[in-house]
């Protein structure tokens, strides 16, 4: 079967004060790319499109489903590492405001590290779950940079961790075989957001 994980478009940096879980919505320009991605993949025929509960990539999901004429599915298994941070920053502004920071998340020197493993097999789980339930089929599962991240590891057969940095709107796709072999097609493609 053919796996399509497209990363979520730009979101709003929010910081909440309260130490209340952030969850930002799209931005203006995540919006747009997630038209664009969208409007690039109209030709696919998809069977199933799965989201992230997080509202950046469920909102991204959004503009694909309607073209598909499908309803969205939620896997709570495909939700960030930071899904519980009080505060969202946009990696690459992250870089520009605090570089060392950005540099150990490149890095994976994560705060919590049994948290991130917990991540790392939610993930692998949930994307062989979709997986065993499409066999044949194609399915686009709109999420993470972390969760792209962790998946093409564990295929290429690399530590869990993060080692690339995903486009917004990225379009990465892997084969599926019912004998358990996965590869990797394409990473990062985002031929769509061409002529910004």
């Amino acid at each position: 079967m053919e796996l399509i994980l497209i990363r979520h478009g730009l979101p709003k940096r929010i910081v909440n004060e309260d130490g209340t879980a952030a969850d930002p919505p799209l931005s203006a320009e995540g919006k747009r790319q997630a038209a664009k991605m969208a409007a690039w993949m109209k030709s696919e025929a998809f069977d199933h499109i799965y989201a992230s509960p997080m509202k950046r990539a469920y909102q991204t999901a959004e503009p694909l489903a309607a073209a598909a004429g499908l309803e969205i599915q939620i896997r709570p298994g495909i939700a960030e590492y930071d899904r519980d941070s009080s505060y969202y920053i946009p990696v690459e502004q992250l870089k520009e405001e605090d570089y060392e920071s950005w540099r150990a998340l490149m890095q994976g020197n994560y705060n919590d590290e049994a948290g991130f493993e917990e991540f790392h097999t939610a993930v692998v789980d949930t994307v062989e779950e979709i997986i065993s339930h499409n066999k044949g089929g194609k399915v686009a599962v709109v999420c993470h940079g972390g969760v792209i991240n962790v998946w093409t590891a564990h295929v290429i057969g690399f530590e869990p961790r993060l080692f690339f940095n995903p486009d917004y709107t990225s379009i990465n796709r892997y084969m599926a075989a019912s004998s358990g072999e996965r590869t990797v097609i394409t990473l990062n493609q985002a031929v769509h957001l061409d002529n910004r």
